[in-house]
């Protein structure tokens, strides 16, 4: 109940199009309703006619105008149904709308720690599955409910006004048959929860599969791919047999019921008219009121189902919605104008967003304190899981204009101090200050314009080059993008494509090597111009000659700009001005180049292991020589 509670809190701004629906469905029902009274009148001047009592030509004139009055009811309700249906459509697209942009919302709003447990695939399936149970149940319940309420309360007083029996009788159906409905709930909803889980699972492993399909190919894992996916959508084989005769069988049941009480109506009907007490027409008349009385019983055991597809499909929808937000602010399409706008997380108010989304980063960055360190960690203490902490008591602070380099061993915790500077995860203890400020009261927007990052993994979007290069910086013009590039050592290469910078690059800039992916990263980080740059294993996937070219260009970058480096390479970070060791989550030594390579430290040893050559020791640094 209380997703449904939430389909009609999300849309509320659909009241007016839910209003019109309700109109046309009363206007249709009115007019179905005046059919049963018109059939009985001419069945009763038909009768009088045939019987004598009336001549033949005031029949005639009389089931004319009946006749005319018939199309003119029945040419309401074709007109006024599909006035209906089209505001439904609206309504229900409407809908979709709200739905998949408070959903996209709310993604980009949830804390990094959610995405680390949940599948693409998964959240997509999610998704799609609930867009659909939603506006299906939501359209059927406008179009229906006030149709059946209307068509239902006027039987009852027409059957009552006839005879009181038949209303009782009614009276009687509709509890019998809601509740036989309703106890296929609990069970039903059960099964299609798992047959739900199954679906997500399979699809999130399907997107997974497509996105990294030369994996797949290379390790030929094609067979066993094939086998876990076919293996769950057979599980839903067997949930859909047992819901679909636990479902039946109380069909039969709720028919059943239905059936015996008509049985009841409608001897009561024949054995009235047989007696004389209504008229042929009346029985008409009664018979398709009846008839009339069945279709909402049966429509509202069609609301209940739609309604129970609906929880079941949006059980998962609702409960990603209701995820605590970690942001200070978050990002919001405003319900009243359309435009999406910045709001504080506590209260919901508007932040000032005269700002334009597509300024230049340098516009958007801190101002810092005088005399502030421009990145200061102190006894940083952080766990990606409860009580497995991966980084212990972490205290460094880094210039202006520095150049710190981080090493040590894979799993060290390199990354997560990336991560936690972006502030993608909350610190367990312990301060992180960027130009004097301290990152758990900034703006997350303003923090994240005064980083520019290169990650180990070049992520790139299925558009443009160019489109990618200035994903940081939206308003840049041409003569800067191709700046950018030819500083990132990429204007070669791009502009050796028949489209240049205007080629797609595929999903995940697939159609590129991945040395042309990491040199278009590193020409949108060079295009952001943030006064912080990151550098995670920035030149992972380069030979050795592009990476002399981009590094150069990133030397010159990082030049009188604050730099943080995690080494992949001990080439790159020769020229850093210090180097901070870690081992286990901890900070070994803290010095420049030269100081650590005589204590014999990790720093000292890498050296060394270089010299000697010995690869299978460099690699457990995640360094090569």
């Amino acid at each position: 109940m209380s997703s449904l509670l939430h389909i009609v809190r999300f849309t509320r701004s659909l009241s007016p199009l839910y209003a019109a629906i309700i109109i046309c469905s009363v206007v249709t029902s009115a007019a179905g309703l005046a059919v049963p009274f018109i059939i009985g009148r001419a069945t009763d001047a038909v009768t009088d006619a045939v019987s004598g009592r009336i001549t033949v030509g005031a029949a005639t004139t009389t089931v004319v105008v009946l006749a005319v009055a018939l199309l003119a009811a029945e040419l309401v309700s074709t007109v006024v149904s599909n006035l209906g249906g089209r505001y439904g459509d609206i309504m229900a697209n409407r809908m979709r709308t709200i739905l998949s942009v408070r959903y996209f919302e709310k993604l980009l709003n949830l804390p990094q720690r959610w995405f680390d447990v949940e599948l693409t695939g998964t959240i997509v399936s999610r998704l799609n599955r609930s867009i659909t149970e939603v506006t299906n149940f939501a359209k059927t319940f406008s179009n229906s409910f006030a149709s059946m309420l209307i068509t239902t309360l006027a039987v009852l007083v027409i059957s009552a006004w006839y005879a009181w029996p038949l209303a009782a009788l009614l009276l009687v159906i509709f509890p019998i048959y809601i509740w036989l409905t309703a106890l296929t709930s609990r069970k039903w909803q059960r099964l299609e929860g798992e047959k739900n889980t199954e679906v997500d699972l399979a699809g999130g492993r399907f997107a997974e599969v497509i996105g990294q399909i030369r994996v797949v190919k290379s390790f030929v894992r094609e067979r066993s791919e094939l086998a876990q996916f076919a293996r769950r959508f057979r599980a839903t084989d067997a949930l859909t047999a047992e819901q679909s005769t636990h479902w039946h069988v109380m069909d039969i049941l709720r028919r059943g019921a239905l059936n015996l009480i008509f049985f009841g109506i409608y001897l009561i009907i024949f054995i009235r008219t047989v007696r004389g007490d209504f008229t042929l027409g009346d029985m008409v008349l009664l018979i398709q009121l009846m008839s009339m009385a069945r279709q909402p019983v049966q429509n509202m055991s069609w609301v209940i189902d739609s309604a129970q597809h609906a929880i079941a499909g949006s059980r998962d929808y609702f409960r990603v919605m209701e995820t605590p937000v970690d942001a200070r602010r978050t990002v919001s399409v405003d319900t009243a104008t359309g435009d999406v706008v910045e709001r504080e997380a506590a209260t919901g108010e508007i932040i000032d967003n005269d700002v334009p989304a597509d300024a230049d980063a340098a516009r958007r960055a801190l101002d810092p304190v005088p005399g502030a360190r421009a990145i200061d960690f102190r006894d940083v203490t952080f766990a990606y899981e409860k009580g497995e902490d991966v980084l212990h008591g972490i205290s460094f602070d880094v210039a202006p204009g520095e150049k710190v380099a981080f090493v040590g061993e894979s799993g060290g915790g390199k990354s997560t101090i990336v991560n936690l500077l972006l502030g993608l995860f909350p610190t367990a203890q312990g301060t992180i200050s960027v130009a004097g400020h301290e990152i758990a009261d900034l703006p997350l927007e303003q923090l994240r314009r005064s980083i520019g990052v290169v990650f180990q993994d070049a992520s790139l979007f299925s558009g443009t080059i160019e489109e990618n290069i200035a994903y940081g910086r939206p308003g840049a013009t041409p003569e800067q993008i191709r700046a950018a590039a030819r500083r990132a050592n990429a204007s070669t290469f791009i502009e050796r494509f028949p489209a240049g910078y205007g080629t797609i690059i595929g999903e995940r800039g697939l159609r590129l090597s991945g040395g042309q992916r990491q040199r278009i990263a590193v020409a949108r980080a060079i295009l952001k111009d943030a006064p912080i740059l990151v550098l995670d294993e920035a030149t992972s996937a380069l030979d050795t000659k592009a990476e002399r070219n981009v590094q150069a260009g990133l030397d010159e970058l990082m030049a009188g700009r604050t730099s943080l480096i995690i080494a992949h390479r001990l080439s790159t970070i020769a020229g850093v001005d210090r180097i901070v060791t870690l081992e286990d989550g901890r900070i070994d030594e803290i010095g420049t180049p030269a100081e650590l390579a005589a204590s014999g430290g990790i720093y000292a040893q890498l050296l060394a292991l270089q010299d000697s050559g010995s690869k299978k020791a460099l690699a457990k640094f995640d360094i090569t020589g």
